[in-house]
């Protein structure tokens, strides 16, 4: 199964891949996580998921297969429909389909296609090189605290005072005592000296001080310019395609009679083969568009399509 093969190498680098006549594989970033219970770390990866109601041709798989197998657009999309008869053959008589690295297809009671992801290979590129590991927990020692009353005193030693005196200490202490008392009416007289010659200093001071300000003037010689800042539009990749015309003037009226009954409507820029799409409305998410595309269909009829652009 060559199809297999190449869907399995165009998830790394799509979030949509459809198979004309199937449906189409779908991806989801999500990111790292940590299991407490298991003490696991996972690496940020893309969920799968599909969706067998998106089975227009967007012409993304036939282009890659047509490159990698050297084949016409036309025998692409011919080996692709051999592919996918095979599936369908596999899905009636088994009633499972096992596509590798991706995943197990199934038919439910009710008869519906059941998808259930492999979970071998994760296609999320900027995750490359990482895996999942388990850290052990730390085991931390718990010190037992020690109260006060285990605490040891210092023991308290009285020395003994000695009550000699000699007779030439009480000179020497009347002494010291009239040199503190000199030294200190001094000093208080020198510090008296240097507290009014500061304030008269700090008079001065502000009396120049005053005197500038009153005589500054302030102006500004141009009004600064008001400061745009760039507001970034929200990214909105997957579009619910009403048609894409060769003509310009048809891809127009479209446009306007979608605008007239009431829908976001968007031209959208032209393909490489020259058409012109026109789209009911552009999303953020997959859901949203998702959600969107099944409304429309109901109403206006299944001729929309989910078209997923990439961020230039």
């Amino acid at each position: 199964m060559n199809t297999a093969r190449h869907i399995e190498q165009l998830l790394y680098r799509h979030q949509c891949v459809g198979i004309p006549g199937f449906g189409a594989f779908l991806t989801e970033t999500k990111p790292a996580r940590l299991d407490e219970a298991a003490h696991t770390f996972f690496p940020p990866a893309k969920v799968l998921s599909f969706n067998p109601l998106l089975k227009n041709n967007d012409g993304l798989l036939a282009s890659h297969l047509a490159r990698a197998e050297r084949l016409s657009y036309d025998d692409a999309l011919d080996r692709i429909a051999q592919d996918v008869a095979v599936w369908r053959d596999a899905l009636i008589a088994e009633r499972r389909l096992t596509l590798a690295n991706i995943g197990v297809l199934s038919v439910n009671a009710e008869g519906n296609l059941v998808f259930e992801e492999a979970g071998q290979v994760n296609y999320f590129t900027g995750a490359f090189g990482l895996s999942s590991f388990v850290s052990p927990a730390i085991r931390r020692e718990v010190l037992a605290v020690v109260g006060e009353d285990a605490e040891e005193e210092a023991p308290i030693v009285l020395v003994p005072q000695r009550t000699e005196s000699r007779q030439w200490l009480k000179y020497a202490a009347i002494f010291a005592i009239g040199l503190g008392t000199s030294g200190f009416f001094g000093n208080r007289y020198y510090q008296g000296r240097i507290a009014e010659e500061t304030e008269i200093v700090q008079a001065e001071v502000q009396k120049e001080v005053g005197n500038r300000i009153q005589q500054a003037t302030f102006f500004l010689e141009a009004p600064l310019e008001n400061v745009v800042l760039p507001v970034e539009k929200t990214w909105k990749p997957y579009h619910i395609v009403a048609g894409a015309f060769r003509e310009e003037g048809n891809a127009q009226r479209v446009f306007e009679k979608l605008t007239a009954q009431g829908f976001a409507a968007e031209r959208l820029e032209p393909t490489r083969k020259g058409l012109y799409p026109v789209s009911y409305g552009s999303y953020a998410t997959l859901s949203e568009a998702q959600a969107a595309l099944d409304t429309i269909r109901k109403q206006h009829g299944g001729e929309a399509w989910l078209l997923v652009t990439k961020r230039h």
